[in-house]
C-alpha cells in the first residue's frame, strides 16, 4: 500500500490529474475545475457521437478515472447522436458553460483533443476523427 491508500487508486488519481492539468495548460487557464468541466463535456460529446463499439474502444484506452468520467451518464440505447456541423458540436460543448461561456470554444475543444491524442495509443483518435464530418474534423 502507498502512503495514501491503495496504489492502484493513488495512480488513478495521478493519471486523472495529469489529464486535467494538461487541459488546463493547453487552454492557458488557471482553473482546474473549469478544465475538468471542459474535459468531461468534450468526452461526452465525442462519446455520444460514437457507436457503442467505437465508444468501448475509446473507453478502453482511457485511465480508470477518466474512463469513469467518459461513461458517466451514458445511455447506449440513445447513441449515436450524429453531429454534422461544427456549430452544433461547439453548442453541445457550450452547454456545460452556460454561466461562463467559452469565448474560445474551438481552441478549448482542440486542447482536449490534443490531450487525448497525446495520451492515447495508436490510431484510436484518428479513427474517432473519421467518424465526424469534414467540418468537425478541423478540431482534430
Amino acid at each position: 500500500m502507498s502512503a495514501q491508500g491503495l496504489k492502484i487508486i493513488d495512480s488513478a488519481v495521478v493519471s486523472a490529474n495529469t489529464w486535467i492539468n494538461a487541459v488546463n495548460a493547453h487552454t492557458g487557464w488557471d482553473n482546474k475545475q473549469r478544465a475538468y468541466r471542459l474535459l468531461r463535456q468534450v468526452l461526452h460529446v465525442i462519446r455520444d457521437h460514437l457507436s457503442v463499439d467505437e465508444a468501448a474502444q475509446v473507453g478502453a484506452q482511457l485511465p480508470v478515472l477518466i474512463r469513469g468520467i467518459f461513461y458517466e451518464g451514458w445511455n447506449p440505447s440513445r447513441v449515436p447522436v450524429i453531429e454534422r456541423s461544427l456549430d452544433g458540436f461547439i453548442a453541445r460543448v457550450q452547454r456545460a458553460f452556460e454561466t461562463d461561456p467559452l469565448g474560445d470554444a474551438p481552441e478549448a475543444i482542440q486542447s482536449v483533443i490534443e490531450v487525448m491524442q497525446t495520451h492515447m495509443e495508436g490510431g484510436e483518435m484518428a479513427q474517432v476523427k473519421q467518424t465526424f464530418s469534414k467540418e468537425i474534423q478541423t478540431l482534430f
